[in-house]
């Protein structure tokens, strides 16, 4: 047995080979108890039963002794299912090795890069797998897209976002919810994270495609930094599932690309979760969303969701995560929309770490604000898990984690029965299902209406740039899109002259309260406009 390390473009794979060849019909191995933790299978170290690996499609549980046996094909990849207590080898930039590539003659030819040929399969590929101690309330970091797409957006992902989460305590793993950034550029990105010091798992996006392939081998330049596209992992009661739902060519359109899952990729979940008991937390995650978060063209194929539903059904504690839309959104499947659970089905859309990709005037990192085009300003997100429940928490970048909403409000309020100020409130990690009031001076309170709509805050900017005699700093946001989570009313006008404060508390569907407060001045109004 040897110790293989593979060097690709600064990210070094380790993976455990036995010498030898043996019929290339199946794949076997052993998945076993690295006590040394040197990635070597010792006499003393035994092997791990009951721990399920996949060939892709077909998952099987090792036996007694750690012993596995897979169909083997000439293109795919091995990867254990990491169980939880266990822990999968890092390399040295955080990069969890859980896999083997095999493709006897690599990856076709793409400006991108590919995985080199990998000959015949080795007599045993073997997976190490180390103790570790896993608290069932853990944290989870998400990033959503972090597109360095070229080597200054790079930069702005590392000074922004990265570096603010350096050294991070208490968290478990993060997890980029696909549009990584330029193909070229992974070893960038890889870099980064690595900085943040916890391990760091990956899907893949539509940006991440080799294009002009084959929908099944738009991932070759990801699978060389990355591994698979499809794979499952276990961290204390919870089960995580990152899946490629990017489907290319679109199928009705051919060109361009839609939401959807391949056969043999539901064929994997399928197979996946024959080994995990229903009381277990199950977590989804990849690139575009289930739901139609915005306006215009279908983005997913119909009926694929409620291929996904189905696998799902009798799992009581589920969510699922998403990339892709540069806004930040929840929506919550109930019967009506296929989801035969009890219990609504929870998507998060966390938004995006390049925000509007990386637009706007500069913030407190000298980068560009980024603001969505919903007004959530670029940041990242906490995923709480304890046990079979979740919490979560939108973390502005550059911003403390309190600071959760913007109010809009008119500065100079004057004094009259007739005004058409508002009050407008963009409460960024806001759900349908969330009550947003106000008071003004600790007055009673009341309660603001659910209103989707432009952000104030991003029509403001759009009319500076605008009107600017010079062209401001930076690249112009792009035009706003309505906002699933902002709450108004009309603006009173009636309070004694001075200064007031308006405070705001939002409740959300989980029983937080937040709050959030802005002054405004009262006026006389004009004389002559005075009844």
């Amino acid at each position: 047995m040897k110790l293989t390390q593979l060097k690709a473009c600064g990210t070094t794979l380790l993976i455990i080979l036995t010498l030898g060849i043996h019929a290339q019909t199946q794949v076997t191995g052993i998945v076993f108890e690295d006590l040394d933790a040197d990635g070597k299978k010792d006499r003393k170290e035994k092997g791990l039963a009951s721990v399920a690996v996949t060939n892709g499609v077909d998952v099987v549980l090792t036996d007694e002794k750690g012993f596995y046996s897979l169909p083997a094909s000439e293109d795919m990849i091995v990867s254990v299912i990491k169980p939880s207590g266990y822990a999968v080898p890092v390399n040295d930039q955080n990069q969890p090795q859980f896999y083997y590539i095999h493709k006897i003659n690599g990856s076709p030819p793409n400006d991108d890069g590919g995985v080199a040929p990998s000959g015949p399969l080795p007599s045993s590929v073997d997976f190490p797998l180390i103790r570790q101690a896993e608290n069932p309330n853990f944290t989870v970091l998400l990033f959503g897209d972090p597109q360095a797409d070229d080597l200054t957006n790079a930069m702005y992902f590392e000074k922004a976002i990265a570096s603010e989460v350096e050294g991070v305590k208490d968290v478990a793993f993060g997890i980029s919810l696909g549009d990584l950034g330029s193909r070229k550029l992974f070893g960038t990105y890889i870099g980064s994270l690595a900085k943040i010091g916890i391990p760091w798992y990956n899907v893949f996006g539509n940006h991440d495609m080799n294009v002009g392939s084959e929908d099944i081998l738009t991932d070759e330049t990801y699978e060389l930094y990355f591994g698979p596209p499809n794979y499952a992992f276990n961290y204390a009661n919870a089960h995580f599932i990152m899946l490629d739902d990017v489907i290319f060519p679109h199928p009705m359109k051919g060109g361009g690309y839609i939401g959807g899952f391949r056969d043999d990729i539901l064929e994997f979940v399928k197979n996946d979760l024959k080994h995990v008991p229903k009381d277990k937390l199950i977590v989804v995650g990849f690139h575009i969303p289930i739901y139609e978060f915005e306006p215009g063209p279908d983005q997913f194929i119909e009926g694929d969701v409620q291929k996904l539903f189905d696998l799902l059904a009798g799992y009581d504690y589920t969510l699922s995560i998403s990339g892709h839309t540069h806004s930040h959104n929840h929506h919550f499947f109930t019967n009506e929309e296929g989801w035969e659970n009890d219990k609504p089905h929870h998507h998060y859309n966390p938004g995006a770490t390049s925000g509007d990709v990386y637009k706007g005037p500069k913030d407190k990192y000298g980068t560009p604000a980024s603001f969505m085009r919903d007004g959530t300003p670029k940041g990242y997100a906490y995923l709480y898990i304890n046990d079979t429940a979740y919490t979560y928490e939108y973390k502005v970048s550059g911003e403390p984690l309190d600071y959760k909403m913007s109010i809009h409000i008119p500065k100079i309020v004057p004094q009259t029965k007739r005004y058409r100020g508002e009050i407008v409130v963009n409460f960024f990690q806001g759900s349908p299902l969330d009550k947003v009031e106000y008071r003004v001076d600790d007055g009673e309170w009341a309660s603001l209406e659910l209103t989707p709509r432009f952000d104030k805050y991003l029509l403001d900017l759009e009319y500076e740039w605008d009107h600017a005699e010079e062209l401001p700093w930076g690249i112009r946001l792009s035009t706003p899109l309505p906002s699933s989570h902002i709450w108004s009313t009309r603006m009173l006008s009636h309070y004694a002259l001075g200064e007031h404060t308006l405070e705001v508390r939002a409740q959300d569907w989980l029983g937080r309260t937040y709050t959030a407060s802005k002054t405004f001045r009262m006026v006389p109004d004009h004389p002559y406009l005075q009844e």
